[in-house]
């Protein structure tokens, strides 16, 4: 089956990132010109998404918001003829009956928050998007992953290399075999020591996954950190069904971090062509401690 649906989990706090994320939404903060989480539904869309499911929790209503229809925004860009604006606005609303909004009441984990989406999901394959993370690529790292899955089947994750002396900072593959950037999985390794870690290639926060997920979140014990893993129910999963990582052309942002987004901002203005000759002034004079 195609995959036309995609979960966003939205609920979680952004503890790394406060005190910012107080009261906004760790996705609402503002990329350049838009917030995060608008990079993350572009992407989606790019790769032939035709519905979202938001999984928000307390709080994120702004997100809700953003996505819809503001009509005393638009009608007062239009009294003032900012055409312009009023198109770039006009451009964040998802049209009726593609956008879903569920609720997880409490914080249990990611597993958790993707099993809330079961309903609306259903019986078709589906992808997963961490808004934490931007990922910068032609086409769109989920755009890969779905020509891949067209060829492929089964479940999919994307790769990226880092040094091997930074692997245990996140979970990495077990490679069974590879064909180009597609690379056949026996195994994941949650932080693995250096000198023992399977490979160099971290999960990144983009999956394509077989609704099958569903039946082994429902009863998925708690693992790291006392909650619902995703990965956890995903390990189960690869005893009966084809799992494969993709490595994407691209860079991705981890937002959820000071440094990361700071990397995001710089990156994305850089890329702007209304901030880019700006951008490139401001990074030569503070290099030049001026």
């Amino acid at each position: 089956m195609r995959v036309r649906k995609a979960v966003l989990p939205v609920a979680g706090f952004g503890t790394r990132v406060l005190p910012a994320t107080k009261t906004i939404p760790k996705e609402m903060l503002p990329v350049v010109d838009r917030p995060a989480i608008q990079y993350v539904v572009d992407e989606a869309l790019e790769a032939g998404i035709e519905h979202i499911v938001f999984v928000t929790g307390r709080n994120k209503g702004a997100i809700e918001d953003y996505f819809d229809i503001s009509y005393e925004l638009e009608e007062s860009l239009k009294k003032k003829n900012k055409t312009a604006i009023l198109e770039q606005v006009q451009q964040t609303v998802m049209p009726a009956g593609t956008a879903s909004f569920v609720r997880q009441q409490s914080p249990l984990g990611l597993g958790h928050a993707i099993w809330c989406a079961r309903d609306i999901i259903g019986n078709e394959p589906f992808a997963v998007l961490l808004p934490d993370v931007i990922v910068k690529g032609k086409p769109s790292c989920l755009a890969q992953m779905v020509k891949a899955y067209d060829e492929v089947g089964g479940n999919i994750v994307a790769v990226d290399p880092v040094p091997m002396e930074r692997v245990s900072s996140y979970g990495v593959i077990a490679p069974e075999s590879r064909d180009g950037r597609l690379i056949k999985m026996s195994g994941m390794v949650e932080k693995p020591p250096m000198e023992s870690a399977p490979s160099n290639l971290k999960i990144t926060g983009r999956y394509i996954l077989q609704p099958e997920i569903f039946g082994l979140l429902a009863d998925q014990a708690a693992g790291a950190g006392g909650e619902i893993q995703l990965t956890d129910a995903m390990a189960r999963q690869m005893e009966s069904q084809a799992y494969y990582a993709y490595e994407f052309e691209g860079r991705e942002y981890d937002c959820g971090s000071k440094l990361g987004y700071f990397e995001a901002v710089l990156a994305y203005a850089l890329d702007n062509p209304e901030t880019a000759e700006g951008a490139r002034e401001l990074v030569k004079k503070m290099a030049a401690g001026l």
